[in-house]
């Protein structure tokens, strides 16, 4: 076994990634690509976001899926409103203006960061369960 071979332990530890912050943000949307990136970021997102569609009615919800197609009218984003609405499909062509308006529920969240408090609360003699903490 040569001593570049790899070791199983050292495969276990994955370095994370920088989280980047983007509730509050109104991305500039002129041109197809800053379209298509600002609707990828937002299919990203783990918040709400508000689309101003060319028309001018106003969605504001949770972008779940989109489809990305050959022009900006046959590539669309879905969205569950957060009026309880029912979904609704919008092709990129009638995004006007978007904003990453809701509470980013992954900012701040981290495997090492939960790790970090369970052994905290653990060594604090408190209830430590493997529980996903409340959104609210």
């Amino acid at each position: 076994m040569s001593e570049q071979a790899l070791r199983p332990d050292d495969l276990e530890i994955v370095p994370g990634f920088a989280h980047e912050q983007l509730q509050g943000w109104i991305p500039p949307l002129a041109s197809e690509d800053e379209i298509r990136e600002a609707l990828e970021k937002a299919f990203d997102y783990r918040g709400d976001v508000t689309i101003n569609r060319r028309d001018g009615t106003v969605i504001a919800g949770y972008l779940y899926d989109r489809r990305s197609g050959k022009s900006l009218d046959d590539s669309l984003v879905r969205i569950l409103p957060s009026n309880g609405d029912p979904r609704v499909s919008i092709p990129y062509s009638e995004v006007a203006s978007l904003v990453f308006s809701g509470r980013d529920t992954a900012a701040g969240k981290s495997w090492e960061a939960w790790v970090r408090k369970y052994w905290e609360k653990r060594a604090a003699g408190e209830k430590a369960a493997i529980e996903p903490e409340s959104l609210d």
